[in-house]
């Protein structure tokens, strides 16, 4: 029998201490993430991140990202020079290839998943 799972309320679960975010080109972004669940393949992973206010940049060179936003303000710059918002309850794809920056306005929190090729 294959069984399920489930997690409590995204926005109340522990993520940890949160860390400098390596990739901060301004402010100084910390991050925090607990994994929740990865697939036996280890090509899926899903799990819960927050990051604090500033600027990072960003690559999904082997992995697409999905994401939820749980809570927050965002504004993701791709290479091409688009800047796109989003705030709670928006879902946004990162696919493979995609390069850019994020700019956190307020604490985020987000559901993520995470597929490797």
């Amino acid at each position: 029998m294959i069984d399920f799972q489930t997690f409590g309320h995204l926005a109340h679960i522990d993520l940890g201490e949160p860390q400098p975010k390596p990739t901060s080109v301004e402010g100084d972004p910390r991050e925090a993430a607990n994994t929740l669940w990865t697939s036996g393949d280890g090509k899926i992973e899903i799990g819960v991140w927050e990051c604090s206010q500033g600027r990072f940049t960003a690559r999904r060179d082997t992995n697409s990202e999905i994401c939820h936003i749980v809570s927050g303000r965002v504004t993701l710059h791709g290479r091409d020079g688009a800047a796109k918002d989003v705030g709670p309850g928006e879902l946004l794809v990162l696919p493979l290839g995609w390069e850019g920056e994020w700019t956190i306005h307020e604490k985020t929190r987000k559901l993520y998943i995470l597929h490797s090729v």
